[in-house]
């Protein structure tokens, strides 16, 4: 038979109500022929709560012990998924991810899926079995203890057993319809798109956009599994959605195909650095060290040997990089004058492949920001994107001239 992988998220299985409405979707796929394999998340704001307990209990708390008790959301709902299925008597039967087995690295609370050996889901299949609910976001270390693959992890586990099972499709049931132009709570005229690249996607999801994790675009374009992400509350037909597929299997793209944002960004610029050989290295060590997640990078023309060097990263990161810069300065490794940190912008991007074949996007895009009077503090490029860092209080007005100047509105 066929295999179909369906991935259900937190708020499509937030009670018992809402599991019942997911089973009778698998339930339609399993009366077409397939074998399924249902990923479940927690339920909505489960694994928060547990988090909470976890820090509340142990504010320094052992990695392995926390993936123990944030692990548990994801076998409640995969149980009461298997509980429902039988009741509308379709055979179907839980996995947490040590029986699979899901093997990942010994990473505790970010662990990368190595291997899901299908024989043992394989077999049950062969015995009549005909969906396998699996517990999303947790796997097996090497030493036998689980495992979790970091929040948003459900979303890669399904497209890795999409992956692993060579599944016709993967299908991402979620509590929006599809992928936007740009997030339609900010812009009223955001339109679904039908398709999108696999490239486009990985792009909006780094820069942004909320509906799959980067870590399952990443493994969806490497494998070439079809995904397709669908909302869990409406009727669906079977080009419901949108498909995320290789660029080939888009007819025409567009320039833009989104504009993306993020509005948790800070710059933090390092003033009178010694240019020398080997600056640049020291201080991005010092912050990966740390663990600061590093995104725009500049740095200015030097005179009479000292520059400034220009980086963003999330807000919540400014405080660990203030630390790790201070203290390589302490400790005569690193010598500049001041770190200032400005908290108070955001991160505004175009995203699409058509970038590659036309010219004078970047000329539009800073063209539109220039009529709304909105500066631009950092500006950054790859071959299918533009990124810009603007006053956060600008960044809602530029997602929508943005949209507006490439028309976006006629994606549809």
């Amino acid at each position: 038979m066929p295999v179909l992988v369906m991935k259900f998220g937190g708020t499509s299985v937030a009670n018992l109500d809402r599991i019942r409405r997911a089973a009778k979707r698998v339930g339609v796929e399993v009366a077409k022929g397939y074998d399924v394999i249902v990923i479940v998340s927690a339920m909505s704001g489960k694994t928060n709560e547990l988090v909470g307990w976890v820090r509340e209990t142990s504010p320094l708390y052992d990695a392995r012990e926390y993936d123990a008790v944030v692990s548990s959301g994801e076998n409640v709902t995969a149980g009461l998924m298997a509980l429902t299925l039988q009741e509308m008597d379709i055979p179907a039967r839980s996995w947490q991810g040590w029986q699979v087995p899901v093997l990942t690295t010994d990473t505790h609370a970010s662990a990368r899926i190595e291997d899901i050996p299908p024989a043992n889901i394989m077999r049950k299949f062969g015995e009549g079995m005909k969906v396998a609910v699996v517990a999303g976001f947790q796997g097996v270390s090497p030493e036998g203890r689980v495992t979790t693959l970091g929040r948003g992890g459900s979303d890669t586990t399904a497209v890795a057993f999409a992956a692993a099972f060579e599944a016709e499709r993967c299908d991402i049931y979620t509590d929006v319809d599809g992928v936007y132009t740009t997030d339609p709570r900010i812009c009223s005229k955001a339109q679904k798109l039908d398709k999108i690249a696999f490239e486009e996607m990985l792009e909006l999801a780094s820069l942004g956009a909320k509906v799959l994790q980067t870590r399952s675009v990443e493994l969806a374009m490497r494998y070439k599994v079809k995904l397709r992400v669908l909302s869990s509350f409406e009727e669906q037909s079977d080009d419901a959605g949108t498909l995320v597929c290789d660029e080939e299997e888009i007819m025409e793209s567009k320039v833009v195909a989104g504009v993306a944002y993020s509005r948790d960004e800070a710059k933090l610029t390092l003033l009178s650095v010694a240019d020398r050989p080997g600056i640049a290295a020291l201080i991005f060590t010092a912050l990966s060290d740390a663990g600061v997640n590093v995104d725009m990078i500049v740095q200015n023309i030097s005179e009479e040997g000292r520059t400034d060097m220009t980086f963003s990263c999330p807000t919540d990161q400014v405080a660990r990089a203030e630390r790790a810069l201070g203290e390589t300065k302490k400790s005569g490794a690193l010598n500049f004058t001041e770190l200032v940190a400005d908290t108070n912008v955001a991160k505004v991007s175009v995203v699409g492949i058509g970038m590659r074949s036309h010219t004078g996007v970047a000329a539009k895009m800073f063209k539109v920001l220039s009529d709304e009077s909105i500066n631009i503090k950092v500006i950054t490029t790859s071959e299918i994107k533009i990124s810009v860092l603007i006053d956060r209080k600008y960044m809602e007005l530029a997602v929508q001239a943005l949209h507006d100047a490439f028309e976006l509105e006629k994606t549809a």
